[in-house]
């Protein structure tokens, strides 16, 4: 809850930030780009470790470099020294995970979980990160709107938010200090010589993670057309929407979202994780494709609102499968792979969305674009993995 609010709360003001800093849109393009590479990067070497060094070392060290993010921005009005800042440090363009906290925490509960309860309660940590990362949107935006309406400069009430984001990092760290033995992985021995890449054993979960992070990386890439920073960004170009109204749009769309993931619980029970992945999440992106051609700002909230309704259905789902088909102790990499996977595919297009919206024509497009790969991305989901079962899915599964 600390971690998505703070997530939430940067997310609305950081764009603005760095416009506010002097920095042009290809710069501000970079440093988001940035921000998720470097990201990745640092989720990659701690997740695959984390099940052998110490699930409790990495997120600790995660939130140690939180808070060097936070810190490092406010400092620094110097596009290199932010670039380098975001590549090392961990920080949330898009208000939603970022780092290596949720994988390592979601193998963690898997461990202690039976099979047909870890889907049930991976909602219910969506729905918990979803509703404080709205509450974290509309507390940055409101206080940011706040602070300036009492006579403080853009800039300075940005650095608030900022400055809130740094001290989070802090409280995580005492707060992981504090996490007991059960988290960790029971060791397991192999044999002489077995391979062992990027925490990888069996060479059907190296198949399937890889697989899925090759489509995952697809639909992060579409994601990252309209991350939360880019989408606040989009609504004050075309409506001129000020940032108190964009944190209250983006309070309701997290907990619709919320609310969303934890119904998708109950229709995977019913139709499967892989059904309920891909035809919750088609949909919502055709609503995606129908907001920038609503005529007035309502109507474009609307639609948007409609979208988040369903649009997180796909996410507890599949946190849920990747977890399922690979082995208890590659967990923490699979989970790590495949979201550095979408990392690495969203790091590209924030650069790209942010030069379509500084072009009045195609102000538009990314949110195009981001429906359109998106609904791609289901149909090849679906071809590739409709006949790989989760465990609880396989004929004759019992209640464990």
């Amino acid at each position: 809850m600390i971690r998505l609010f703070a997530y939430g709360a940067l997310s609305v003001t950081l764009v603005l930030y760095l416009a506010a800093l002097g920095l042009d849109e290809a710069l501000i393009g970079v440093v988001l780009a940035a921000t998720l590479l470097g990201d990745a990067a640092i989720s990659l070497a701690m997740t695959t470790a984390a099940d052998r060094l110490g699930r409790r070392r990495m997120l600790l060290l995660g939130a140690l470099l939180m808070t060097v993010a936070g810190l490092a921005f406010l400092l620094t009005a110097q596009p290199v020294l932010l670039i380098l800042a975001a590549i090392v440090g961990v920080i949330s363009p898009s208000g939603n995970e970022i780092g290596p906290f949720l994988s390592i925490e979601q193998a963690a509960l898997a461990q202690l979980l039976p099979d047909r309860q870890r889907t049930r309660v991976f909602a219910w940590y969506n729905l918990v990160g979803s509703f404080t990362t709205a509450l974290g949107a509309l507390g940055g935006g409101w206080l940011a709107q706040a602070l300036q309406a009492d006579g403080m400069s853009a800039l300075d009430a940005y650095r608030v938010v900022l400055v809130g984001y740094a001290l989070s990092g802090g409280v995580l760290a005492l707060l992981f200090m504090n996490l007991s033995p059960g988290v960790e992985v029971a060791p397991v021995i192999e044999p002489e010589g077995a391979p062992h890449r990027f925490g990888l054993r069996r060479p059907e979960s190296k198949q399937a993670v890889m697989a899925l992070s090759a489509l995952f990386a697809l639909d992060a890439f579409a994601g990252g057309f309209v991350v939360q920073s880019l989408l606040a960004y989009w609504f004050y170009l075309r409506f001129g929407a000020d940032v108190g109204l964009i944190g209250g749009i983006f309070f309701g769309a997290n907990v619709l979202a919320g609310i969303s993931a934890l119904l998708a619980a109950r229709l995977a029970a019913r139709f499967g994780l892989m059904n309920t992945m891909v035809f919750t999440h088609i949909p919502s992106n055709l609503l995606l494709c129908l907001t920038p051609l609503m005529p007035n700002l309502p109507l474009a909230i609307t639609v948007l609102l409609l979208r988040f309704s369903i649009s997180q259905m796909d996410v507890p789902t599949r946190q849920s499968y990747t977890l399922a088909v690979v082995a208890p102790d590659e967990r923490s990499a699979a989970s790590g792979i495949t979201t550095i996977a979408r990392s690495l595919g969203a790091a590209l297009s924030p650069l790209l969305s942010v030069l379509l919206l500084a072009n009045p024509l195609l102000i538009n497009t990314p949110l195009f674009l981001a429906g359109g790969l998106k609904i791609a991305y289901d149909l090849l989901l679906y071809r590739r993995f409709r006949a790989l079962k989760p465990p609880e899915e396989q004929p004759g599964a019992g209640a464990g």
